[in-house]
């Protein structure tokens, strides 16, 4: 049905090379591209040992735009998948522009120099998209991702008018590291330590990093502390459902990685800017991603699940109504499908997800647009059989 190209080979690159590969009949070509060929290759033997399926590699910069121009138009993709940095979107997205390729990715754009993220820079290319009559989808993963169809459907089916939105990820799993991070230690660590924010009547309420958080219980797992962060969904969420009078996203943390995410910054390896050693330039947080362990490499000893999913309240036929939408995930099963742990599986299966409502042309609209704005049904109708079937749960007590 189709060509794809997915740009970046980490462990969400793989598990979208592994999760196209296994619906070889819409997606009928398949590259994978990132700036180490090397990574791709084993990538590419691992899927045509498991499945028989070929997939082509090559070697991109995906910073340079003219380097992505050339494979686009070397290659002539239909959709490319963009499961590299956050700070490469918009370089893609020129890209695609420039050769007439659709867009999709799992993270907003953020600049390299400011630990600050937001869709004002993406949500800029709604006209030029238009007028060429491309589509791109953003935040296809799981949170962005999921969590705004989850949301969607939630509307969709269950209220009248959503209210209250709390967006709750836990990953109750232990990789037996004395501390590491489950996706790019760079993006991961200047998420977590910048200030909290959330939405509520009308406004953005901004709070020191972590400084609400309380117990919650995560379903076959427990109570887990589950700290107020920002997360970049919340600004397209209350954008496309205004009735929302509050919307915050929890996450757990542990109290050892809690520990050495203080001492990282006590110390400054959690700067961005630039410092001076013996005579060269380096970044402190990209040196301390150099050492850390490689998130793609955690898979094989980690053990336990994810939990992440939407506990909404509102009204439904004048009545008041909760509702709790989620997906567990399992380290394990993520590993022996894949390769990878289950905070790849559950960003990669959903990018794939989104491919595929893009090639059935359930998801095509020329423009630039968040996943809630489209129909949430047939993407929830893939999750469970691509493996994250989901639960929902009619009035219960959210604890929120």
């Amino acid at each position: 049905m189709g060509k794809v190209l997915i740009i970046g080979a980490g462990g969400v690159g793989t598990v979208v090379v592994h999760k196209v590969a296994q619906n070889h009949a819409v997606f009928t070509e398949i590259m994978l591209a990132s700036r180490t060929k090397s990574k791709c290759d084993v990538i590419a033997a691992d899927v045509k040992q498991r499945y028989g399926v070929n997939v082509t590699t090559a070697q991109v910069d995906a910073d340079n735009v003219n380097e992505l121009i050339a494979l686009f138009n070397d290659y002539k993709p239909e959709l490319v998948i963009n499961v590299a940095l956050p700070y490469q979107d918009l370089t893609i997205m020129d890209a695609c522009l420039a050769t007439g390729v659709n867009y999709l990715d799992t993270a907003n754009y953020e600049p390299k120099d400011e630990a600050h993220f937001e869709y004002s820079w993406q949500w800029a290319y709604q006209q030029r998209f238009k007028d060429a009559g491309l589509t791109a989808i953003l935040g296809c993963g799981f949170d962005p991702g999921v969590t705004s169809v989850f949301t969607a459907y939630a509307a969709k089916h269950h209220f009248d008018e959503i209210h209250y939105l709390d967006i709750v990820d836990c990953n109750a799993g232990d990789h037996g590291k004395a501390f590491a991070t489950n996706f790019n230690p760079e993006i991961n660590i200047r998420e977590v330590t910048q200030k909290g924010k959330y939405w509520e009547n009308g406004q953005w309420v901004e709070t020191e990093p972590h400084e609400i958080h309380k117990p919650l219980n995560y379903p076959e797992i427990g109570p887990k502390e589950s700290y107020v962060i920002y997360h970049e969904e919340l600004e397209s969420l209350v954008k496309n459902f205004p009735t929302l009078k509050r919307a915050r996203f929890w996450m757990t943390f542990g109290q050892e990685y809690l520990t050495h995410l203080r001492v990282i910054q006590n110390i400054g390896m959690a700067r961005i800017d630039e410092v001076e050693y013996n005579g060269v330039k380096i970044v402190p947080i990209q040196f301390l991603k150099a050492v850390l362990p490689n998130p793609g490499d955690l898979g094989e000893n980690y053990t336990g699940w994810t939990s992440i999913g939407c506990r909404i309240s509102g009204i439904k036929d004048g009545k008041p109504k909760t509702y709790y939408i989620y997906n567990n995930c399992s380290h394990e099963a993520a590993f022996t499908e894949t390769g990878t742990q289950g905070v790849s599986y559950t960003t990669g299966v959903p990018a794939t997800i989104g491919a595929l409502m893009f090639m059935t042309g359930q998801w095509r609209q020329p423009g630039v647009f968040n996943v809630e704005e489209f129909n949430p049904d047939p993407f929830l109708e893939q999750l469970g059989k691509q493996g994250l079937p989901w639960v929902e749960l009619t009035d219960v007590d959210l604890e929120l």
